[in-house]
């Protein structure tokens, strides 16, 4: 792999982790598209700490608020709901580890899968944003949609976002929710992928700096792009592009 090779993932890793198009279903097509061979997870691993990075860092303020208040009711609260949510997609990442990684070879079950995520989003035009509060069932829930999009193609910010909305939160609830959600995730997965490294990292450091300043920083953009288009109602917009996507996958 070259440089060139390690900012072009890294550009979609930064830019599809965050808007609601799959991260890992389109990795797994650029990989195909372009012909480019990684061996092993020591790059993945390095393009979710930049992404992850980019959470922190345009929720800086919230979490440190959460840091700062640990003793208010109202932020174990909601440090209990992040919990719940993060849950389902612990159990099913761990207990089906094996059976998800051969998804990843699939370039069918990757069609399929931006096909659903496609429909979810569209749908998502009819869920009316309110301002319900929410809950440890609701939290539950979101978890279980965050646990779905494991599979390759299936966007977790896409099913997050999407039912949070249609369990009555609005779009700002919705969407720092389904964020903050991503941070044990993403954690985790990378602490996971970490560990089957044998020999530590066997990327050149010159690429392996190269993917996780360019996921890092356009997922920042990203971000915040897709924090303000929420605002707009055009969320399901994204879904009219993956089920395109998802169609010329299968036929192609």
């Amino acid at each position: 792999m070259t440089i060139i090779e390690a900012i072009i993932l890294g550009i979609i890793q930064g830019l599809t982790e965050f808007l609601p198009i799959s991260s890992s279903g389109h990795l797994v097509l650029s990989q195909v598209i372009l012909g480019i061979q990684i061996p092993g997870n020591d790059f993945e691993v390095l393009l979710h700490i930049g992404t992850l990075c980019s959470i922190l860092v345009v929720f800086n303020n919230d979490i440190k608020n959460i840091l700062f208040t640990l003793s208010s009711k109202e932020t174990q609260r909601f440090i209990l709901m992040l919990f719940v949510g993060t849950i389902p997609a612990v159990i099913i990442g761990i207990g089906f580890k094996d059976e998800i990684g051969k998804l990843f070879d699939n370039i069918i079950v990757v069609g399929f899968a931006l096909l659903f995520t496609g429909i979810i989003l569209i749908s998502s035009f009819y869920f009316k944003s309110e301002t319900k509060k929410n809950t440890i069932i609701k939290s539950s829930l979101i978890g279980i949609a965050q646990a779905v999009a494991i599979i390759p193609g299936i966007s977790r910010s896409g099913m997050t976002i999407s039912f949070a909305l249609f369990l009555g939160l609005d779009a700002r609830q919705a969407s720092k929710f389904s964020f903050l959600l991503a941070i044990p995730v993403i954690s985790g997965a990378a602490i996971l992928m970490s560990t089957e490294l044998r020999d530590g990292f066997s990327i050149d450091i010159y690429i392996a700096i190269s993917g996780l300043l360019t996921s890092f920083f356009v997922g920042v953009i990203a971000l915040k792009w897709l924090l303000a288009w929420l605002n707009t109602g055009k969320f399901h917009y994204f879904g009219i592009y993956c089920f395109l996507i998802g169609i010329l996958t299968i036929i192609a």
